[in-house]
This record gives C-alpha cells, structure tokens and sequence, in this order.
C-alpha cells in the first residue's frame, strides 16, 4: 500500500493535502508534516496542506489557501477523514483527478481512489512515519516534529489502548533520524490559559456520576463565557477525566452559539460507544468518539443511552 501510494505521489505535479474540519493535532501535525515531507522529496512539484485555521494550535505550523477549481488535475490525499462530509475545504472530491485516502477512523463513507484505512493505528501521524520508512520519501526535523506532536495529542502521551510495540519504535527510530528535541515540544502541547485550568476545576466539581458509571457535564454558554473560553475548550480537558475509578464512560455537552449547536465529546474505559455517538450525527473511534446535537433537549436521550451502554457493560463484565 505504502508504496502505491509514494507511486502516486511521485507521478503528480500537483498535490493537495485535505483533513478533517474542526482540526486536532493529528490532522495538522499529519497534512503539515506530509507536505514538509513532499516538498523535501521533490522540490519541484506544488504542495498544499488546506483547511480552515487553528489560532489554538497555530503552532503546528501554517496552512495554505487555494483556490479549489485551479487544482482539480491534481492528486487529493484526504487524512484523518472517515466521512466525506467532513472534509474541510474540499466541496466535491469526484472533480479532482485521483483521490488518496489515509485513516485510522472505523470507516464510514468508501472513497478514494486507493483507500489506506487502519483503525489499529494510533494516528494518522504514525501512517505518515510509516509511509517514510516504507518509501524513498525524506523527512526533516520540521516535518518530524509535526507529525510527533500529532501522535503524541492522539494517544495521551501513549496512554491510549492503541499504542503498540510499532508505535513505540516508530518514534523512536522519528528521534534518533531527526534529533527533534521531544521534551520541548510538550510545551506547546499541554501548555493551557489559567482560564481552562478554571474551567477544569469547574468541570472536576460538576460531574455528574450515575450509579453504571456514566459521567457527564453539560457546560452552557454563559458557563463559557464566565470562564472566559471558547466552546472547545471542555472537549480539550476531556482526557484528563479518565482515571477517575467511578467512572467507565464520561462525556462533556458544550453549547457552542456561534455554530447553533452542541458540542459532545466522549471518551471511554471500556464500553464501545462510537456505535452510539453515530446515532447523534457523530462517530469516531471505540472509546473515543464525538457528535454534534442541535439542542440540550437531545443530550437527555444520549445520556440515557450512553447509560445503559454502561449498565450493559458491567454486567457482563463484573
């Protein structure tokens, strides 16, 4: 796969590199450090890494702005996207000429002229370090830390089930190749404004906990606005809920005026719940997942059934 993929890569001139809207560290860190790693590999060729930008994570580098109807003789390499829908500054993928899609999302929607989707893997990121170490494409320090960050924000700091034997020896082969100095780049990561350390305090004291284990939190507007943060802000703090011994599932409701919505954000000790958050106009991964709900009279029916999902699950695993 990988090297169909470098195949592709070298045979076009130009290339636009796509993510997911709503972008985390694994979607920046993967489309920047793809790009860096094109550009490096063969300077000629025109490389974009697109989508709206991130004031929260400006430090995962810039992205570029085109214009779409300019490039669609060009190659589409969509990263961290399960669903079409989700494609940030991309309206209609079928004009573009050929289409890659990487993932490590359980897939959604089929696209793509090759498709590389492995929900065994811990990011989008370590894909990109193994398609480098597959191929003859370069890296430099700059791509590497990109892509480390991204990895690191997705796993927790490699807490997460899925970091494995291979994720670990990835990144290590990532620092010895590149000499990219890991510790500093925590800083950016897990540095936060005394305002979200507030907010966390808030959400530490408010956590409603039920009886199978389900904890959540419903943060409204003028919560947000009494913190002084944004809507994001609660889903940002959500790892740092998950040893918490009462808890099996928890899950935040942040009421975001702007885009007439709710945000969820949803994480979990052992319960599958993107099964259930796909129901509410989400999905993700098995015990990491999100969705969207139009108003807080829907959280009511998500609560009760993340609840359930828990009483299920310790039943049968007592």
């Amino acid at each position: 796969m990988e090297k169909t993929i470098y195949k592709k890569i070298k045979e076009f001139k130009k290339i636009i590199i796509a993510r997911h809207i709503g972008a985390d560290p694994d979607a920046l860190g993967s489309s920047i450090g793809l790009r860096e790693i094109i550009k490096e590999t063969f300077p000629k060729k025109e490389v974009y890494a697109i989508g709206t930008t991130s004031s929260k994570f400006k430090y995962m580098g810039n992205v570029d702005k085109i214009k779409e109807e300019d490039f669609y003789d060009a190659l589409l390499i969509v990263l961290d996207t399960p669903d079409l829908k989700r494609i940030d500054g991309i309206k209609d993928i079928s004009k573009y000429k050929y289409v890659i899609k990487i993932d490590h999302h359980p897939a959604i929607d089929e696209f793509g002229d090759i498709s590389w989707v492995d929900d065994t893997e811990s990011s989008v990121c370590q894909m990109i370090i193994e398609l480098v170490y597959s191929t003859r494409l370069k890296i430099n320090k700059y791509a590497a830390e990109r892509l480390f960050m991204g990895l690191v924000s997705d796993t927790n700091r490699f807490l997460f089930y899925y970091t494995t034997k291979k994720t670990m020896s990835l990144v290590s082969k990532l620092i010895n190749d590149t000499g990219i100095d890991f510790t500093n780049l925590y800083d950016d990561l897990y540095a936060r404004p005394l305002s979200e350390i507030r907010l966390q305090g808030y959400m530490y004291q408010n956590l409603i906990v039920t009886e199978n284990g389900l904890g959540y939190l419903k943060i409204t507007d003028e919560i947000i606005k009494k913190f002084e943060v944004d809507p994001a802000s609660s889903g940002n703090l959500v790892n740092n809920f998950n040893n918490i011994n009462e808890v099996l599932v928890w899950v935040t409701f942040s009421e975001d005026t702007k885009q007439n919505q709710i945000r969820v954000n949803a994480r979990s000790r052992g319960p599958v719940i993107n099964k259930v958050l796909e129901r509410y106009n989400g999905g993700g991964h098995k015990f990491a997942s999100g969705a969207r709900l139009k108003d807080f009279e829907m959280m009511k029916d998500l609560v009760k059934d993340l609840d359930e999902l828990c009483k299920e699950y310790k039943k049968n695993n007592k």
